[in-house]
């Protein structure tokens, strides 16, 4: 649209009453926290309102189908899958049959911004039941689920478990680097087993703060080929730098695809991947946060001598065998852990002693 800048109404994966805006300025960069949003709120309670004396004028763009076009080129052949895919009753029934097809067994596919069915967030398992059921049920090679308004997306292989959004990074990456080595972003909740992935194959991987709009930002600055985040967002280069649910679905099913086509499943290259036992993301809600992250990098940083210690966005301390990431929610009062070993038996021992240290200041 060579426009110079937008706005998107959404509430992400929460109900209607929570609609807010997304905004970014000219070559699709984020207005964030600290890229212009603070400034916007001062212009907005402290600034002069100057009524202009030649208005603008609203002029009607359809985008659908040039939409629908650039996602057309990443649609495999499908005819030889059997897929379960859940809308969620949102913004992914916009596209996903004209994409797909109508013949998969769909879930929730009508819009419903009430969503009846369940929190139209799949990073919560309890909203995963119905999809991993369908999958089960109708024996398909994947299930896939999208979030209320479809920037994220999250995968059930075959065997009807829920595979966390940090080991599709590493899935959607290898499609990246096996066409053009170069840099991808992770944040810095990611699993090992996705960055010793992505390394061995050729890609350079940066660790960088959790969010969309640091995220956007930080794939422009380091020119990465691809990016992707725990929550289900993944960024792409070909897209200006920013996420789409439906674009990392069509790459995945790409994979999905020609895995099929070799006798191979889905599951069988995620347990190709994951070589680390992961806690997955555990919230606490307590008031003294930033005591009981004190306390974490008192032990864990001063007292111990770890490999690395990274402080852009909480800490995530590293050890031979084991490490964590410990942060402040952005949008809620959790203080969140993610931590990981090469073993079980050691991640359950770190785990309750940092839950441990955490719980004290509750």
């Amino acid at each position: 649209l060579k426009v110079g800048g937008s706005v998107q109404i959404t509430a992400s994966h929460n109900p209607a009453v929570y609609n807010g805006l997304k905004i970014s300025r000219k070559g699709a960069l984020p207005v964030g926290e600290n890229s212009g949003l603070r400034d916007l709120e001062d212009m907005v309670y402290n600034g002069t309102v100057t009524i202009t004396k030649s208005p603008g004028k609203v002029v009607d763009k359809p985008v659908k189908d040039a939409y629908l076009d650039f996602l057309r080129a990443y649609v495999p052949d499908l005819t030889e899958l059997d897929l379960s895919i859940d809308l969620s009753h949102g913004m992914a029934n916009l596209l996903a049959k004209d994409l797909l097809g109508e013949h998969h067994h769909y879930l929730y596919d009508h819009f419903d911004g009430t969503f009846p069915a369940h929190e139209p967030n799949p990073l919560e398992e309890e909203n995963c039941k119905d999809i991993k059921a369908a999958v089960l049920e109708n024996k398909s090679d994947v299930g896939v689920i999208f979030d209320g308004d479809a920037d994220r997306v999250m995968f059930i292989d075959e065997k009807g478990r829920f595979i966390q959004p940090d080991y599709i990074t590493a899935v959607i990456g290898e499609y990246f680097l096996a066409k053009k080595k170069g840099n991808v972003l992770q944040d810095i909740r990611t699993s090992r087993s996705t960055t010793e992935y992505l390394e061995k194959l050729g890609g350079r991987v940066t660790t960088w703060k959790v969010g969309h709009s640091y995220a956007k930002t930080k794939m422009k600055e380091i020119d990465a080929i691809f990016g992707g985040e725990l929550a289900g967002h993944y960024y792409f280069k070909d897209f200006n730098n920013c996420d789409s649910g439906m674009l990392a679905a069509l790459i995945v099913l790409q994979v999905v695809a020609k895995l099929h086509a070799q006798g191979k499943t889905f599951s069988s290259l995620i347990d190709t991947i994951v070589t680390y036992a992961n806690s997955g993301e555990t919230n606490f809600k307590l008031q003294q946060k930033d005591e009981a992250m004190a306390a974490l990098y008192q032990k864990y940083a001063v007292e111990q001598t770890p490999l690395a210690v990274l402080d852009f966005d909480g800490y995530r301390i590293e050890f031979a065998d084991w490490w964590f990431n410990v942060r402040k929610s952005n949008t809620e009062p959790y203080l969140r852990l993610v931590a990981e070993a090469r073993t079980e038996a050691l991640l359950a021992e770190k785990v309750g002693e940092i839950s441990r240290i955490i719980k004290s200041f509750s």
